[in-house]
This record gives C-alpha cells, sequence and structure tokens, in this order.
C-alpha cells in the first residue's frame, strides 16, 4: 500500500486523540511498575498493581502496551532439589497433609533448602516461610548444608515471631531437619514437626514455589563473583521486595506485610 510523503506527514502532525494520549500516559505508568517490579510482573500483576492505582486496565491493553514498549518479563528455568532423604534418623509425620491455608499467623511455617553458584562456589540458602501470609520470617546462608543452616533460619524465625507453643513446622525429609540438633530446638520452642512425604515435592508446594519464584526472578539472571555479593542481593530480595513490596496471588495481590497487616487493622 503506497502513501504518499505528504500524507504521511499529515498523519504525523496530526493531533493525537485521546485513547493515544491515554496510552501514552498509561505506558509510561506501566514502565514504572515494571521496573519497580524488578521487570517481573506480568500482565496479571500489573492489573493488580494498576488497580492499587485507582486504574482499571484489562489485561489484553496491559499486553499491547508491554509489546509495543519491549517490555518482557524474565524467563524461567528448571532448577534441582537439594534434599538429602537417604538417612537413617527419624522422620515426623505428615500433620501439614497440604493445607496451605490457615487462618491466622504463626500457627504453621514451612521451609527448605536450595543452592546459589557463585564463582567463588556453592551458597546454600534455608528459608522459614509463614503459611498465613507466605511471608519469609526467617532465613539463613552459608557455604554449607549442615543442620545449623536450617537451625539458625528457624531460631531467626522464632526470635523475630515468638510463636506460641504448638506451631506446625513443616519441611521435607532432608537429614539437616530430622538432625538430633534441629529435633532439639523444636522441642526447646514447642514446635511440632510435620515432614512431607517421601519423593513428593507437592507436600511442601509453598517452599518449592518460592525458591522457583527467586530463582525465576533474581539468582538465574545473575553472575554472582562471591557468597558476599550473592547474599547481599538475596537479603534485598527478600527483605525489600519480595516481603514488602511483590504481589502475591495467594494474598489477593497483597504484599506479605502488608496482607498481614491487614489483619492487624481489621
Amino acid at each position: 500500500m503506497s502513501v504518499s510523503r505528504s500524507a504521511y506527514y499529515a498523519w504525523q502532525e496530526r493531533p493525537q486523540t485521546a485513547i493515544e494520549k491515554d496510552d501514552a500516559e498509561l505506558v509510561e505508568v506501566i514502565k514504572t511498575l515494571f521496573q519497580k517490579s524488578r521487570k517481573n510482573y506480568g500482565t496479571r500483576r500489573l492489573k493488580e498493581a494498576l488497580i492499587n492505582r485507582d486504574r482499571q486496565v484489562s489485561r489484553r491493553r496491559i499486553g499491547r502496551l508491554m509489546a509495543a514498549a519491549g517490555l518482557a518479563c524474565k524467563t524461567k528455568r528448571k532448577f534441582k532439589a537439594t534434599t538429602n532423604s537417604k538417612h537413617n534418623l527419624p522422620i515426623a509425620p505428615n500433620h501439614l497433609d497440604r493445607q496451605f491455608t490457615v487462618a491466622q499467623p504463626n500457627q504453621t511455617y514451612v521451609g527448605d533448602i536450595t543452592y546459589i553458584h557463585t564463582l567463588e562456589g556453592w551458597l546454600y540458602l534455608a528459608v522459614v516461610i509463614d503459611l498465613y501470609s507466605r511471608q519469609v520470617v526467617g532465613w539463613s546462608m552459608a557455604e554449607h548444608m549442615r543442620a545449623k543452616l536450617v537451625n539458625d533460619a528457624l531460631l531467626m524465625a522464632v526470635w523475630q515471631r515468638k510463636p506460641g507453643k504448638g506451631l506446625i513446622w513443616h519441611t521435607d525429609r532432608g537429614s539437616q531437619y530430622a538432625s538430633d540438633s534441629h529435633r532439639t530446638l523444636l522441642q526447646e520452642h514447642g514446635i511440632i514437626q510435620s515432614m512431607s512425604r517421601k519423593g513428593n515435592c507437592w507436600d511442601n508446594a509453598v517452599s518449592e514455589s518460592f525458591f522457583h519464584t527467586l530463582k525465576t526472578e533474581l539468582v538465574h539472571h545473575q553472575r554472582y563473583q562471591t557468597r558476599a555479593e550473592a547474599k547481599q542481593d538475596i537479603f534485598e530480595y527478600i527483605e525489600v521486595f519480595y516481603n514488602r513490596e511483590r504481589l502475591h496471588s495467594a494474598n489477593h495481590y497483597v504484599s506479605p506485610v502488608d496482607y498481614e497487616m491487614q489483619l492487624k487493622s481489621a
């Protein structure tokens, strides 16, 4: 289709329509929200973020504007589990039984271990997540996977949150969680231990989901020179972004910290 040069310049110089002007303003807001999300939000979370700004926008329109602005979410990659369940240590029953929705904070925590590659060597991360809000309430990082790694993460959660006796603590069957020192720690604080069934990752799906999010949104897009560099990046992701800013689908697209604040103000 041929268009004369005069017609083309006339089209360029014409005033913007109301829709074009609104699109131009909206795409700048989307760019800001996308950058704030560390380039992680797709159309679903951007729609919720816009609702928080009193803007009702369809996912189709958001997708169109993202494509036009060249905004693309970070891609997903697979990662391996670190569980070592080949041991003769005591195994706790599965008290959680995939009941991932709880009514109050500090009733049920779940946890797991993952690894992060650095040019200095592996860095291991243990987390403790409160099922109520999906907030990471305890974490620990070290260059080893000994029981101290998971003990330190759980102690951080206990010291900060001060849960009452009867808290359920669910993990996989890893040797760290079955160790004498870990079981002693649970007894000292009146915590009920729960473990997944053998080889069943779905029994600890919330922890698996968090690590998948961490790897997808952060770790797989970095090349860490040292463990210290990785520690700082992961600390900022958990405490600054994930807990306080990231919209979580399980919380009706509210961050974990804000979700708990809503309960306190109700």
